[in-house]
């Protein structure tokens, strides 16, 4: 017998430790050189670990379990050859099926046919990625016939997939039958253990609350302007460019600006020292359902804003599939949130250390304001910015919002530069 020992490999230079969430071959199972035999999930996203042989998979390590890099995984039997196809078990299942259909007839081959292709479609694994476009999509993947090895349903299938129509509903018999049947005065409590991303971004947020001099200053913007431009323009620029111009290109850009003026809000601690940065990489908050992720947008002083556009696309649609490569998610000197999107209206962003600070946008909303001695109703968003006092002084930071805000109240100086 011939074994080769499957470990954690290394994944990035910060992480140490993952979590087995899912075996993707039975085992005992045949597989082939660099089949996905499993899937770890790590602080930063899913990754699937392939076989580094051909031959019988032994489980080692239990999904759910943690594993440290270089921990055992699973091994190979290599001296286990592969399966004929075409015989064997699968040649008395034929005959079975064969005689099956003689004694039933026509119909029966057609109910084994539905009831065969239903089974397939049970038992096909979606790749992570695909997992994650069909939970957005409320789609079981039972229902996915899967294109893949082994009936595996993967990202384009998933992209694809649509929600099977809906049959006719019965009219309910019973006002029972046509409510939802819960239980009154339910007590009842489930556990579930927390992802390892949940887990890292709970250690991340305590260690940025409880580790830095975190301070916010708030501020307000009348969006008037920028929401004329993009009327305006919006038609021209999607035809020029393929993508509309949204409001976190204005905010990146408007940032980046501010950003090279005052170094010190786009600095970072090292220890006893100041790191200031000479470029500006912006992290976008990304809502994923596993949690939310940074990805950053590198060099934003240099880019277009249609060119920020597809990159702010390109990031949070990997972030979504889970597609996200570790170089992806790292690194960014100042950060972004938009909590308008779910309506919120204020909040106080927490610091993505080792940055030392992060900008929260909100909710747009007709607000009456005093303009030349008359009161007008105007599109105001509140802005917020939380900072690292130990970093920025408290009148950096109020100028470093004053600026944005001047930016986004005149988005020609943006365009021109000035």
């Amino acid at each position: 017998m011939s074994i080769v020992e499957l470990k954690v490999p290394t994944i990035g230079e910060s992480i140490t430790e993952v979590t087995l969430s899912a075996w993707l071959k039975e085992d005992g199972a045949y597989v082939e050189l660099d089949d996905p035999i499993c899937e770890f999930e790590s602080d930063k996203a899913t990754l699937e670990f392939p076989s580094e042989a051909s031959g019988k998979l032994i489980y080692v390590a239990e999904e759910g379990q943690d594993l440290e890099v270089g921990e055992l995984v699973a091994k190979i039997d290599t001296s286990v050859e592969a399966p004929d196809s075409e015989g064997g078990d699968q040649g008395d299942s034929e005959e079975s099926s064969v005689q099956k259909e003689d004694e039933e007839g026509s119909a029966g081959e057609s109910q084994t046919q539905v009831d065969s292709e239903s089974q397939s479609y049970a038992s096909g694994h979606p790749a992570p990625a695909a997992q994650k476009i069909l939970d957005e999509k409320g789609i079981d993947p039972a229902t996915v016939k899967g294109t893949g090895r082994d009936g595996r349903i993967t990202k384009e299938d998933a992209q694809k997939a649509t929600q099977p129509e809906a049959q006719p509903e019965k009219e309910p018999s019973s006002q029972s039958e046509a409510q939802p049947q819960t239980q009154p005065f339910s007590r009842e409590e489930r556990t579930e253990k927390m992802s390892r991303m949940r887990r890292t971004i709970a250690k991340r947020l305590v260690s940025a609350k409880n580790g830095t001099a975190m301070l916010t200053t708030f501020n307000e913007a009348d969006m008037s302007a920028i929401m004329d431009l993009r009327k305006t323009y919006q038609e021209k620029f999607v035809e020029k460019y393929g993508i509309k111009l949204g409001f976190m290109s204005l905010f990146a850009k408007a940032c980046a600006v501010a950003l090279q003026e005052m170094p010190q809000v786009n600095a970072r601690i090292d220890g006893d020292n100041l790191i200031y940065h000479d470029y500006v990489d912006i992290s976008i908050a990304v809502s994923t359902p596993n949690g939310l992720v940074v990805p950053p947008v590198n060099n934003v002083e240099s880019l277009n804003f249609h060119e920020i556009e597809l990159k702010i696309k390109e990031l949070a649609d990997k972030a979504r599939e889970g597609t996200l490569s570790l170089e992806e998610m790292t690194g960014g000197t100042f950060t972004i949130t938009n909590g308008g999107i779910f309506g919120s209206m204020m909040s106080t962003p927490i610091l993505n250390e080792p940055q030392s600070a992060i900008l929260g946008m909100h909710n747009i909303i007709q607000r009456p304001v005093a303009i030349d001695g008359e009161v007008k109703i105007r599109p105001m968003m509140y802005l917020a910015l939380s900072y690292d006092h130990r970093v920025i002084d408290g009148s950096t930071s109020v100028t470093f919002l004053v600026r944005v805000k001047e930016l986004l109240e005149n988005p020609v100086q943006l365009m021109m530069g000035i």
